[in-house]
């Protein structure tokens, strides 16, 4: 569909409504998938970080167990 000038354009012959409406609302509705998205990523990057520290935190501590058992020789 040619149109003859941009007002005509604009107008949609007449289905401006109709058809501005559906972009606005398609518009919309990617911008919230592209921030939900992000926003989902920046959560898991946090929590696989925070993840990572409590893993290091375990394993210095069972690394310190360990030290003291074998400094004591083993016995109790």
């Amino acid at each position: 569909m040619a149109f003859a000038s941009f007002a005509e354009f604009i107008a949609m012959g007449g289905h401006a409504t109709y058809v501005w409406a559906a972009w606005g609302v398609t518009s919309v509705l990617l911008a919230g998938c592209v921030l939900h998205a992000r926003a989902e990523r920046r959560q898991l990057m946090r929590s696989l970080a925070r993840r990572e520290r409590r893993e290091q935190r375990l394993a210095a501590r069972r690394g310190e167990a360990t030290m003291e058992s074998h400094q004591s020789g083993g016995e109790s």
